[in-house]
């Protein structure tokens, strides 16, 4: 079990510093004065031939001179120097060592023929080893700190990284708020000990509420598989060397095979890992998970003295799949007795600035049993908040705005065992982490397509056959098309054509024609465009019962291509938009579009084509040719001329156009102007 293999590492009964230096600038006189100075209650033993006493001590010549047991021994000596150190360890008895000492498997071939080496000797002594190019271990419950910097402060996290600074990052921001850790790991090369310890080790500790691990790649998936399905404590995971430059630069730190990010997402769904995609994510994430418990649900309410900072909670609620839940009638009711007058008595719940205390306090309390998660966002200095949270509950506490009243209440906060977290997205965002997958909603998302007019009074849409005859007129390609009042008409512009056509309703009032059935498409035979036609008909009667039948209009069938759209909308507040991406129904459901304000020139529209996620298409993909992006910058920037030439057109959507290697062409446009401009 790692439990009892991994106790000489984390609870020794005594530490040998082999490379001990009495040289302030050494680090291994700063490894052994933090050791001393962290307050460790067993024997310490600094070893360095040339040395008779280092800070105090009596100094060995050798590990195997110390007259007593030695448990672990921490190693910071040059890596040549390091195989006959562990010999000796392991001839002395010493059950762990912690290397530190760089220039092994991560410095070349040479350096991972000294490593193995190393590795064949303590195997053969039955050592642990931890590293080596790590920061080392802290461990402040024992309390043992043998890395650097010192820090004392007692936590529920355990930091597990490959990179030391990483973790030494995490373990100075847990101590910079008062919270601390359970312990701070630096596994370096991962020579013995790895993150399957590590995990099982602190899985069953009793100070570790969660675990928080930086990898750059897994040295045995398949054993940390297993050694998952037995982890019962929230696992926080931050994997780089997701980008093919940063899987390069993880093989050149510590030698890691970082491995294909989809299957750590999947890993992580599978086990339920808390994935963070930043470093402050990873802080947050740990921090939620040690100190707030699971909600019940997803409903949250957000309670604050700032309007501001409660919409940006409830954007990011919204985001996060968090259900912004009304106020109950009932909750309403009791606490308008409460809050001021003034104040908006809505979710967010926006109490202004002559919130006390005591005000939240009361709101919480009436909350509480109405939300899974009650968001306490103190947007101004509210003396006595700390008062009125309580650890353990389903309180967000957020601290924004307070100053010094807010330094000295989160203090007090933290003393308390409740995290208080700096920003409301960061503190919604983690306590979403929280939340059972299966509970959250859809997550909303930001809107990316600006809306076009629609059908008003105001506004008038042209017919199809229209709005192709107006794009048509002003130079952009359209593919053929005629309108036909019958199904005769229909059947002869088809041989005129070429089989197979589209037949699509010709209607002003109809703006999304394939909603309604107005669409029809590769009709190959005389029979199958009067039966098409006659639907169309149909269907529109019955829509419109007084209206007169507008026909339809016919095309032939487009050849297979890339579906793009473009448009232009003229916006009440910002002044003419154009839009890019890519076409047909995915720019409404993956909302991958590119905008620009107007006036635009020709490096900016080339800007655009390039911000879509789908931009790989102009450069040739999986063997399909490269397509032709001057045609497309020529026709956005032909939008944006008609669009500042003619004042009168509101909207212009082009959805989609068909894009091949040389030349795209236009199969479907809306166009919709001012209705008063249009009677002209």
């Amino acid at each position: 079990m790692a439990q009892e293999a991994l106790r000489a590492l984390f609870q020794p009964g005594s530490v040998a510093v082999i490379g001990a230096s009495d040289n302030p600038s050494k680090l291994g006189h700063e490894i052994l004065k933090n050791i001393i100075d962290s307050g460790f209650q067993g024997a310490i033993y600094p070893i360095n031939p040339k040395s008779e006493r280092i800070l105090g001590l009596a100094c060995f010549k050798n590990v195997m001179d110390v007259p007593d047991r030695v448990d672990l021994a921490v190693v910071v000596v040059p890596a040549r120097f390091v195989p006959d150190v562990i010999e000796a360890c392991g001839k002395k008895g010493v059950r762990a060592a912690v290397v530190i000492t760089g220039g092994f498997a991560e410095a070349g071939p040479e350096g991972e023929e000294l490593q193995n080496r190393v590795v064949a000797i303590a195997k053969e002594y039955n050592i642990r080893l931890l590293g080596p190019n790590c920061q080392g271990i802290n461990v402040p419950y024992h309390p043992l700190c043998a890395s650097w910097p010192l820090l004392k402060q007692k936590g529920r996290v355990a930091i597990i990284s490959q990179s030391g600074t990483v973790a030494a990052a995490m373990m100075d921001w847990f101590s910079s708020e008062g919270l601390g850790v359970s312990a701070f790991v630096s596994m370096g090369n991962r020579c013995d000990i790895d993150e399957v310890d590590l995990v099982e080790y602190f899985n069953n500790d009793d100070k570790t509420c969660a675990i928080a691990l930086y990898i750059e790649g897994l040295k045995d998936p398949s054993l940390f598989r297993k050694t998952l399905e037995n982890v019962e404590k929230p696992i926080i995971i931050l994997k780089s060397g997701r980008t093919p430059k940063g899987i390069k630069a993880a093989e050149s730190h510590t030698r890691s095979l970082a491995g294909d990010d989809a299957l750590y997402d999947a890993l992580c769904r599978h086990y339920n890992l808390c994935r963070a995609e930043t470093i402050e994510e990873f802080y947050d994430f740990a921090k939620a998970f040690a100190y707030l418990p699971r909600p019940a649900g997803n409903r949250i309410l957000f309670v604050t003295t700032s309007g501001g900072a409660g919409i940006l909670a409830t954007d990011q609620a919204e985001r996060e799949g968090l259900d912004v839940m009304p106020l109950p009638d009932s909750l309403a009711q009791d606490l308008r007795k409460v809050i001021p007058p003034h104040a908006i008595c809505a979710n967010p719940l926006d109490l202004t600035g002559d919130a006390t205390a005591e005000m939240f306090g009361e709101v919480v309390r009436l909350a509480r049993n109405h939300y899974d998660i009650i968001g306490v966002i103190f947007g101004d200095p509210v003396e006595g908040a700390s008062s009125v949270v309580s650890p353990g509950s389903n309180e967000l506490v957020i601290f924004l705005g307070g100053a010094d009243v807010e330094r000295i209440e989160k203090a007090k906060m933290h003393e308390k065992g409740i995290p208080v977290f700096p920003t409301p997205e960061r503190g919604v965002r983690a306590m979403a982490q929280l939340v059972v997958p299966s509970m959250r909603k859809r997550r909303a998302g930001f809107s990316r397509v600006p809306k076009m007019a629609g059908h008003s009074d105001s506004v008038l849409m042209l017919s199809p056959y229209e709005a192709l005859e107006f794009l048509r007129s002003h130079g952009l390609p359209c593919l053929s098309f005629e309108q036909v009042p019958n199904e005769g008409a229909a059947v002869h512009w088809a041989h005129m054509m070429g089989f197979p056509v589209v037949l699509k309703i010709n209607s002003s009032k109809i703006p999304h024609k394939t909603d309604v059935g107005g669409v029809y498409l590769q009709l190959g035979s005389a029979q199958e465009i009067r039966l098409a036609f006659n639907e169309i008909r149909r269907r529109y009667l019955e829509m419109f019962h007084d209206d007169p039948f507008p026909g339809a209009l016919i095309m032939p069938m487009a050849e297979k291509g890339q579906e793009i759209i473009m448009g232009a909308h003229r916006d009440r507040d910002f002044g003419v938009v154009i839009l890019f991406g890519l076409g047909g129904i995915y720019t409404e459901l993956f909302q991958d579009v590119s905008i620009r304000l107007l006036p635009v020139d020709r490096k900016s529209v080339e800007e655009m084509l390039d911000e879509i996620q789908g931009s790989v298409i102009f450069e040739g993909f999986r063997g399909n040719p490269a397509l032709n992006r001057d045609v497309i910058i020529d026709g956005l920037l032909k939008l944006a001329e008609i669009m500042e030439a003619d004042d009168s057109i509101e909207t212009i959507d082009i959805n989609p156009a068909i894009m091949y290697p040389e030349e795209y062409v236009i199969v479907d446009a809306r166009v919709i102007k001012r209705a008063e401009e249009s009677a002209k």
